[in-house]
């Protein structure tokens, strides 16, 4: 009779949500909405962007998904998923304004950003580089050129600093989007466009006519990804980092990266990348 009652308690204690009674912030908000609301940006393939049939997609967006059923999971409920696009411009503000609960997009990790928002374990690691349209010739180090760069990301903040550094007497030109960008480069009114250069090559993939275009060789720049969320709420960064470590310890994040990033190099991840999964595979 007692070995009953064990397995009877042992069976209620599984089946009872992990978080019952202690949940705070996103959590308790999450519990009781029913839904999770994923900040993305509509234009940053592979990383984040709407798909031919206009559903949000990309490797960042997966990453939101593998959060939000380890919270559904966890909570012993169904959890709808609501998502919400974003620009460069308002995606931190969406944060603190509880419009969304998860940023997820291709958003460098930066002790000033942390000022006003958190961010989860590094998601992904890559560096600004060029677009340009085929043929271009960028002679004299961009010297006399128009750069197209989309305003309030550090990309622009890295650009002006690389052009002071090597003299280059360039035009900077802030612009409001990369679909903006790609209309001014193929128009002519820009020379080139600067992005994280994973942005580029999805952006070149993505495009009707991929070969109208192509990228320089260099970076200069280091842009640690990260998911974003609201500042100082621990128990959800540590359930979105848990789910981070996991798919880093497991592998299971290298099928990821095949999947959007296969075309590009046949799903060889760089060794920038392997050694950002290996430092964020944080064990239990």
């Amino acid at each position: 009779m007692k070995k009953i009652i064990a397995i009877c308690l042992m069976l209620v204690f599984c089946s009872s949500p992990l978080w019952a009674g202690e949940l705070t912030g996103t959590l308790k908000q999450i519990n009781e909405t029913g839904k999770i609301r994923i900040g993305f940006r509509k234009a940053q393939p592979p990383i984040s962007f709407l798909n031919p049939q206009h559903h949000p997609d990309g490797y960042s967006l997966d990453l939101g998904r593998r959060i939000a059923a380890h919270i559904a999971q966890k909570l012993g409920k169904k959890i709808d998923i609501e998502y919400v696009p974003v620009t460069a411009a308002n995606r931190f503000k969406a944060l603190a304004d509880n419009r969304i609960d998860l940023l997820c997009g291709a958003t460098t990790k930066t002790l000033t950003r942390s000022e006003i928002v958190d961010f989860t374990q590094l998601s992904f690691v890559t560096g600004a580089g060029f677009m340009t349209l085929r043929g271009t010739r960028l002679a004299n180090n961009f010297t006399g050129k128009k750069i197209g760069v989309v305003k309030k990301t550090t990309t622009i903040l890295r650009l002006r600093e690389m052009l002071q550094k090597t003299g280059a007497q360039a035009k900077v030109i802030p612009l409001d989007s990369s679909e903006e960008a790609m209309d001014e480069l193929v128009h002519g009114k820009i020379d080139a466009f600067t992005a994280d250069q994973v942005v580029l090559i999805g952006l070149i993939l993505n495009s009707r006519q991929p070969q109208k275009f192509t990228l320089l060789p260099n970076i200069y720049s280091f842009e640690p990804f990260a998911l974003a969320l609201r500042r100082n709420d621990a128990d959800f960064r540590l359930a979105a980092d848990r789910v981070l470590s996991e798919l880093y310890r497991s592998g299971e994040i290298m099928n990821i990266y095949k999947k959007w990033f296969g075309k590009i190099n046949g799903g060889e991840a760089p060794s920038l990348f392997r050694a950002m999964v290996q430092l964020n595979s944080t064990p239990e």
